[in-house]
C-alpha cells in the first residue's frame, strides 16, 4: 500500500502557477531568446528586458517542469519546446495562450466552479454573443495548432470523394479546416460559416495560403442562417461538443438535408471511452465544456452515434487522429 500524500492536492491547488510561467515566457520570448544563445541568467535577462532575479526564477521553474535544461548554470530547450515554443519554428503554438489562457475563460473558470458543479451548466460561451472578442482569440490563436489536424482531416476526407466541388466548413473559425480541403482537392470550392468578424480571419488564412478565389463565406448562427444545399463535403470541426444531444441531432439533421446524394459528413470531437475516464484528455475535456457552455459535453461514440440515426444518418465511423487527442466521425449517410 502506498503512503498517504498531499502532493496531488498541492500540484492541483496551485496549477495555475504553471499557467502563469508559461504566460509570461511566451509574452516576453524567453524559448526563443534561449535558442538564440541567451542561455543564462544574464544573458537572458538582458535579451528580453526582465531583471535577471525575474529571468533566472522563470526559466528555473520553467526546467523543473520539463520545458527547459539546466547543466552548469546554462539553460537549453527541450525537443518539444524547440518544436512548439521557438518563435521561429515553423511549428510554433504560443499564440495559442492568447485563447487558451484568455481572461474571459479565467474568469469563467476560476469564479465560482462550485456552482457550475451544482447547478450542472455554466454561463459560459453559450452566452457569449458573437461580436465577441473570445471568438476572434480562437481564429487567431488557435489556427496553428490546428493545422495538422486539419491537414490529416482533408486528406482522409477527399480520399473518399471523386470530386469534392462544394464544401460547407459549419463553424468554421481559423478556417484552416476547409483552407485545407482547398488544398488538398484543387477543384473545391470552400463556404465558411461563422461569425462575421471570425470569417475575417478565415478569409486571410485562405489568401495566406493561397485558395480565396475558391473560398466564400456565410456569416451567422449556424442554427439560424441558410446554409444551401448540395454539398459533396461538410465539416463540423470542434463544434458539436457545445451543446446537448438534441441540439446536436438538431444541427445533424440540417447537415444531411445539405448534403449532396454522395455528400460526405465528417465532425472533430473529443471522443473519451464508454468509462468517461479514458483516455485522459478527450476524458477531461468534459469539464472544459462544464465551466465554458450551458449544456455541452464529450460525448462518447455511442451517443454520436445516437445523435446521427436520430438526424436520419445510418451509422458512424470513427478514426483516430494521432497526436490529436481528437476523433474524426464520419455520419454515414
Amino acid at each position: 500500500m502506498q503512503d498517504s500524500t498531499p502532493e496531488l492536492f498541492f500540484e492541483a491547488a496551485t496549477s495555475y502557477h504553471k499557467t502563469a510561467a508559461m504566460m509570461a515566457a511566451i509574452d516576453l520570448g524567453l524559448f526563443t531568446a534561449i535558442a538564440e544563445g541567451a542561455d543564462t541568467p544574464a544573458a537572458l535577462a538582458a535579451k528580453v528586458g526582465a531583471a535577471e532575479r525575474g529571468a533566472r526564477i522563470l526559466a528555473d521553474y520553467l526546467t523543473i517542469h520539463g520545458f527547459l535544461t539546466k547543466a552548469e548554470g546554462v539553460y537549453a530547450l527541450t525537443p518539444s519546446s524547440a518544436t512548439f515554443l521557438d518563435e521561429r519554428s515553423p511549428a510554433y503554438l504560443g499564440a495559442a495562450k492568447d485563447f487558451l489562457a484568455a481572461p474571459e475563460f479565467l474568469a469563467m473558470v476560476f469564479a465560482d466552479p462550485a456552482r457550475a458543479v451544482r447547478s450542472g451548466e455554466s454561463l459560459g460561451l453559450g452566452n457569449i454573443g458573437p461580436d465577441n472578442p473570445i471568438w476572434i482569440k480562437f481564429a487567431r490563436g488557435m489556427a496553428a495548432s490546428a493545422t495538422p489536424t486539419a491537414r490529416a482531416v482533408a486528406a482522409h476526407a477527399v480520399a473518399g470523394l471523386t470530386t469534392p466541388e462544394k464544401v460547407l466548413d459549419v463553424a468554421a473559425g481559423h478556417g484552416m479546416y476547409g483552407v485545407s480541403v482547398a488544398l488538398a482537392a484543387p477543384g473545391a470550392r470552400v463556404t465558411a460559416l461563422d461569425w462575421a468578424g471570425v470569417l475575417e480571419v478565415a478569409r486571410a488564412n485562405a489568401e495566406k495560403f493561397g485558395v480565396a478565389d475558391r473560398f466564400q463565406e456565410i456569416a451567422g448562427s449556424a442554427f439560424d442562417v441558410d446554409w444551401g444545399d448540395g454539398y459533396d463535403l461538410i465539416l463540423l470541426p470542434n463544434f458539436l461538443h457545445h451543446f446537448d444531444a438534441q441540439a446536436c441531432a438538431s444541427l445533424l439533421a440540417k447537415v444531411r438535408r445539405a448534403l449532396a446524394p454522395a455528400g460526405r459528413a465528417f465532425a472533430v470531437e473529443f471522443v473519451p471511452n464508454p468509462d468517461r475516464i479514458s483516455p485522459p484528455r478527450p476524458a477531461a475535456f468534459a469539464l472544459v465544456m462544464l465551466f465554458s457552455t450551458p449544456n455541452g459535453d464529450a460525448y462518447t461514440l455511442a451517443e454520436l452515434d445516437a445523435m446521427g440515426r436520430q438526424a436520419g444518418f445510418r451509422g458512424i465511423v470513427a478514426t483516430p487522429l494521432p497526436p490529436a487527442p481528437q476523433t474524426l466521425v464520419e455520419f454515414l449517410l
